[in-house]
Parts: structure tokens; C-alpha cells; sequence
């Protein structure tokens, strides 16, 4: 008997489950277009004028473990690929870390995707006979130095000197062992992983 898989996405867009974008000094979530706190400290350095600099390095935060599942579609922890598609019909394909065509890193692997940490930005899992076999936990690809529309379906790196971004913003940097944009030495704004305690702190394009 042939084996018939139907890969699906979680119909969750990035960070409605997960990070939530907060300001320093403010202890609510953010909805709509973020404004710099008032005790915003000085401002950031200017945007490189490049998606991925030289000087740039892709980091993975934090990484999840292997809890079992199988997927047609191999990938090891700490691999990124490119997610798009629909929720019906996803495209997944593994590209290098921090390039222009990653906007995806996978931290964990699971049974289902509801088994993946509760903070995690999106999950790539497959089905058989409409039973799940297997997720894949997914991150944004944070690249430090790096910028990313985040207003799509998907995040899209984009470059740094870009004036028509809908939801554009530079990561500066990631902090770890934090729930707390105040927590960020660079930039007064961040997405907040609570679960696995980590800041990744941005900018506004």
C-alpha cells in the first residue's frame, strides 16, 4: 500500500502564539505599530545597508530537543529552511542559515506540533489519514545585524536601507535568561520568548 502524506502548516502567523513584540519599561503586550518608550535609551546604530553583512552572524537562541515524530521532509535541530505555501499545501526546503532565502530555524522536533514549546514562532508537521507524524518546531532565522519584514504570511529578509516595510525592523540582539525588553542594551524593543527565556531586540525600520 503506497504511503500518502499531506504536509500542513499551524494556521497561527508568527508570534500570535508566541513572541509577543513589548517595549522597554512597558509590561504589556503591543499591538499595531510600536513607538519607542519614553525611557528609550540612545539611538541605535544606522540600519547596514544590506540584508546579510559580513560582519553578521546568524544565531540559533535556543534549541529545543528531539522528542520523536517522522516527517518526509528531513531536518536536523539548528538547520533553517524556507516555509511558504498555505495552510493546506505547505512548501518547505532547507536552505544555509542567515542567507536570504531562510526565514525559518528548526529548535525541536515532535510528535505534533502542540508538543513543541509554547513560544516557538511557527511548526511545519505532516499527517497520514489525517493523524499527525511528525513536527518540526520552528524559530524565526534572528539574524544580529540582519533585517526582516515581518507584516507577511512569513518573515522575508529585506534590506536594511528598505523604506517601504510594513513591519520592518534590525535585530540588534539577542539576550538570554530574560523575559524583559528593558533587558536590551541595544534598541527599545523586542520579541519575548517566555517560555524558553530569551529577548530578541529590535529596531523599527
Amino acid at each position: 500500500m503506497s504511503r500518502q502524506s499531506f504536509s500542513l502548516r499551524v494556521a497561527v502567523s508568527a508570534f500570535a502564539a508566541a513572541a509577543a513584540l513589548v517595549l522597554a519599561g512597558c509590561g504589556s503586550t503591543v499591538t499595531g505599530t510600536p513607538l519607542a518608550a519614553d525611557n528609550a535609551g540612545p539611538a541605535s546604530p544606522a540600519p547596514t545597508t544590506s540584508a546579510v553583512s559580513p560582519t553578521t552572524t546568524a544565531l540559533a537562541p535556543t534549541t529545543g530537543a528531539d522528542e520523536g515524530g517522522s516527517t518526509d521532509f528531513q531536518a536536523a535541530i539548528g538547520d533553517c529552511v524556507r516555509l511558504g505555501g498555505t495552510t493546506d499545501d505547505a512548501t518547505i526546503v532547507q536552505v544555509p542559515c542567515g542567507s536570504e532565502s531562510s526565514n525559518y530555524r528548526v529548535i525541536g522536533k515532535a510528535r505534533t506540533n502542540d508538543q513543541c514549546p509554547t513560544d516557538v514562532d511557527q511548526a511545519y508537521y505532516e499527517t497520514l489519514g489525517g493523524i499527525e507524524t511528525g513536527a518540526l518546531c520552528l524559530d524565526i532565522d534572528w539574524v544580529v545585524g540582519g533585517c526582516l519584514e515581518l507584516g507577511g504570511d512569513d518573515p522575508e529578509r529585506i534590506d536594511c536601507s528598505s523604506t517601504t516595510a510594513v513591519e520592518g525592523v534590525q535585530v540588534l540582539a539577542i539576550e538570554r535568561d530574560t523575559t524583559s525588553v528593558d533587558d536590551c542594551t541595544r534598541g527599545d524593543q523586542g520579541y519575548v520568548y517566555d517560555e524558553r527565556r530569551f529577548v530578541v531586540c529590535v529596531t523599527p525600520l
